[in-house]
């Protein structure tokens, strides 16, 4: 079962934004202790995949089990984890072999007793056997159980299993679940010491300010943009350098023409501000630029939520990337702005080639196509001259804050008049409200009635600052909560947006049911438009709502498809939809702050920035995570039409840059399959654990529709070091008074990685002293690593860590707490397993190793 209640702990609750979508959730009976309901993007699924992979290419089985749900460990009254599964070096040898017999008959539907006792006598360990079909399980073995499970029905009848409090062994669900939890996390443990907090806190998700990312013209006419990006970036890193809002990571892709590139990113600030104080303007007077190209990677490198600013005044040329991009935005749900300066206007564009003159990209104006990518991703395109851009940038400066919601985004192109409503709670704070057009008429309502007109710029209901096409609106709250209005006309196209900060919004991904025990799963592609859906949701810190409503609400118009709600516990909801529309939505959420009633200003309502959109095309692909560098991998996918016949348009890209190839076109039936195959190859200097995003697309033959599936994958070079850091020696003197603070103790280690890659890092896990190394090499040639600990005898234990250059952890625990004090214990070889003053040794396990661990400790 998949039981990652730890990590979960960790993820999006308080004001966390994660930048995962939402993951598993198991629909297992009421009363069930299941993993928790937010483990974000399948971290699990992806590692399963990948420790498949590994297994599958060295010729090995790969049974995702979990031990503590599927085993009887449980029932031989074990309380703590089986620390032998973790351990490489550790010989697992109280297996009952397939001689011997395990279970009885249930006594009808009670099976809580049908393990033979003589397992627990002899402490052996078994499973159940699991089939779907009629088969013949050996003699006097145990089933798995459960109405799925076609063996439990032979002799021996019933099952063992513990995956929910109504399976065959039941009554042991929480144990088994609480034993996984253990198992979670000691094994997690290992990952943060790996890596260092930093990198564990990236892994599950936790980014507690956002991200400051630019994506930036260097062409010869952007010196004074290049000068305002810097003047920005550099004021919100003063301004914030020791703030709770300080960014949590600085993104740089600048791009001229035919470059684009390289990505940078730090968490480092100094670093990031010598990075683009380096940013020169020069060349690129043939308008368009390499924009797409440039914002593809920014896409690749940020996480999630994050909102991207693009810097240009000048089109796009790789326009070839429009649909790639669309795709990203919709799955990463970023937002992506576009600072466009005037200069834009009066460029000429020197050479247009043959294709790109007849391709129906092309007949949009390039400032048309930044409008639709930031409308799409809930953005904006601020249209500036250069001499005001720095009135404009106040909304960067805006969304560098922490805890940002949106409360209500709307579009309207064709533009009509309107008045539109929107929910202000009592948890928000700092409200702004953006519009962008070309002098576009509005009045603002609060829930007393009051008004103000847009022509005034400080008035009873908020700050009106005037730049170009961008109206940015202070609002005034002052405990107005409850119900606003805004009216506007307008006679070109507009957009409204309104965020604040708040401690609660959401998140959601469309997901598919997978697997016998009802797990539900993100889709990595767009829904199939037309047919019903599920959409899995999960407040962030809204302990204190009650959530009413879900809709699925048209992006540029008035239509909606109302969502019927099942909660999940908590603050999980599945929305089952009988209907995906056609058209563009964004998701809205409306609820109760608990306590108060509808009628009251209890209210609250938050929004999706980025549109999503369905399609009648379906594309899947094999879900291999894993290729070798210099190895080409093969990607069989299969493109079906729902309704359309004829020859659809194939792309296949990736985000590194690596050589893919992929047909060019497949002709599809109506109603009808047809499948293809991708080849993506590495270079063979690639780093070994480098992620790429492979996409792959299908374009309908009249460029009208198009869906997408996206495949994670990693670079995984071969690992041969499987060894373990050993501790070879240690030696303690202690000399440890009643009085602790008067005396310290000593402790001495000899470390080795053997003829492994090496011990790259050693360190103080559990302590309050000081560590000192040094190196030596061993009579055999081996490098030895030599560890000196002192600490006052008020802190009498310590664990030093040591981790290989492959990331293998080592642990070693020592404690002089059960040394009787005024005692000196003398250059003593100390063997790990000795109790009364080491236990443990270090434990260690390959990348690839450590993953299938976690995996069978955690998957089905």
């Amino acid at each position: 079962m998949m039981l990652l209640i730890v990590v979960a702990v960790f993820l999006i609750k308080g004001a966390f934004q994660p930048p995962w979508a939402t993951a598993f959730k198991p629909l297992f009976s009421q009363g069930s202790l299941t993993h928790r309901q937010i483990t974000e993007m399948a971290i699990l699924r992806k590692t399963a995949e990948v420790c498949r992979d590994v297994a599958i290419a060295e010729g090995q089985d790969f049974n995702l089990t979990d031990f503590y749900s599927h085993s009887n460990w449980v029932e031989l009254d074990k309380r703590v984890p089986f620390s032998k599964l973790i351990n490489r070096d550790e010989i697992i040898d109280n297996i009952a072999d397939a001689n011997t017999k395990t279970c009885r008959n249930c006594n009808g539907d009670n099976c809580n007793d049908n393990i033979l006792p003589e397992l627990k006598e002899k402490n052996l360990l078994t499973s159940g056997y699991f089939g779907v079909f009629p088969s013949s399980k050996p003699n006097g073995k145990c089933s798995h159980g459960g109405k799925n499970d076609v063996t439990s029905f032979e002799e021996p009848t019933g099952g063992i299993n513990k995956d929910e409090i109504t399976s065959s062994h039941g009554i042991y669900h929480k144990r088994a679940a609480d034993l996984a939890i253990s198992a979670t996390m000691e094994l997690l443990e290992d990952i943060r010491l790996a890596k260092g907090n930093q990198a564990f806190l990236q892994l599950v998700g936790m980014n507690k300010t956002s991200v400051l990312a630019f994506v930036i013209d260097t062409t010869g006419s952007m010196s004074d943009d290049i000068e305002e990006a810097k003047r920005v970036s550099f004021n919100i890193i003063d301004s914030r350098i020791e703030s709770a809002e300080k960014p949590s990571e600085y993104i740089l892709v600048p791009f001229n023409d035919p470059d684009f590139g390289p990505l940078i990113k730090t968490r480092n600030a100094e670093h990031f501000k010598e990075k683009i104080n380096l940013l020169k303007a020069n060349g690129g007077d043939d308008e368009p630029e390499m924009c797409l190209s440039g914002l593809q990677l920014a896409l690749g490198g940020a996480p999630p939520y994050s909102d991207i600013y693009v810097f240009t005044d000048a089109g796009a040329k790789d326009l070839e990337l429009e649909s790639t991009i669309r795709a990203r935005i919709e799955n990463t749900k970023s937002r992506v702005n576009f600072m466009l300066t005037k200069a834009f206007s009066f460029r000429k564009r020197r050479y247009v080639s043959r294709s790109q003159r007849s391709s129906t990209r092309m007949s949009r104006s390039g400032m048309q196509l930044y409008r639709d990518l930031a409308d799409v991703s809930g953005g904006q395109a601020i249209e500036v001259t250069k001499s005001t851009l720095s009135q404009a940038t106040t909304v960067i400066t805006d969304s560098s804050a922490s805890a940002l919601v949106t409360v209500l985004q709307v579009v309207r192109n064709p533009a009509k008049a309107e008045k539109f409503s929107f929910v202000l709670d009592s948890s928000l704070s700092s409200v702004t409200m953006y519009i962008t057009g070309v002098s576009p008429v509005f009045t603002l309502y609060n829930p007393t009635g009051v008004s103000q007109s847009g022509s005034v710029k400080d008035g009873p209901l908020g700050s009106i600052q005037t730049v170009g096409n961008l109206w940015r609106i202070q609002l005034n709250l002052k405990n107005q909560n409850g119900v606003w209005s805004i009216s506007i006309n307008s006679a070109s196209p507009y957009t409204i947006k309104i965020r604040g900060q708040s401690s609660f919004d959401f998140i959601f991904n469309f997901v598919e049911s997978e697997g016998l025990h009802g797990d539900f799963v993100p889709k990595d592609n767009r829904p199939i438009s037309g047919g019903n859906g599920t959409l899995f949701l999960s407040v962030t810190g809204g302990e204190f709502i009650t959530v009413t409503d879900v809709l699925l609400v048209e992006a540029s118009g008035s239509n909606t498809v109302n969502g019927t709600i099942q909660s999940l516990g908590g603050s999980d909801y599945l929305i089952h939809l009988q209907r995906i529309p056609e058209w563009p939505f964004v998701v809205q959420l409306k609820g109760l702050l608990n306590g108060l009633t509808r009628s009251s200003l209890g209210q609250f309502q938050r929004q999706s920035s980025t549109q999503q959109r369905a399609s009648s095309i379906k594309i899947t692909a094999d879900s291999q995570s894993t290729l070798k560098p210099g190895i080409p991998l093969n990607v069989n996918f299969t493109v079906t039409s729902k309704q359309t016949k004829g020859s659809y348009i194939i792309r296949a890209r990736n985000d590194r840059g690596f050589n893919v190839s992929v047909p060019s076109s497949l002709s599809v039936k109506a109603g009808g399959s047809t499948q293809g195959t991708a080849t993506l190859t590495p270079p063979s200097n690639t780093e070994s654990g480098t992620d790429v995003t492979l996409t792959i697309e299908a374009e309908d033959p009249g460029s009208t529709d198009l869906n997408y599936v996206k495949l994670q994958l990693t670079v995984m070079a071969e690992i041969t070091d499987v060894s373990k850091p050993v501790c070879e020696k240690v030696s303690i003197k202690a000399d440890c008074p009643v009085v602790c603070s008067n005396a310290s103790w000593e402790l001495s280690a000899n470390l080795n990685d053997g003829n492994g890659t090496g011990i790259a890092k050693v360190f103080i896990n559990i302590g309050n002293g000081s560590l000192s190394t040094s190196q030596l090499m061993s009579e055999d040639g081996t490098n030895v690593t030599v560890a000196f600990y002192n600490a006052s005898c008020c802190s009498p234990e310590v664990q030093v860590v040591a981790v290989d250059g492959v990331g293998n952890v080592g642990k070693c625990f020592t404690s002089i707490k059960k040394i009787s004090v005024n005692t000196i214990t003398t250059n003593t070889t100390v063997k790990p397993s000795v109790a009364a003053t080491s236990s443990g040794g270090f434990v260690s396990f390959s990348k690839y190793i450590f993953l299938f661990i976690l995996v069978v400790f955690f998957m089905w």
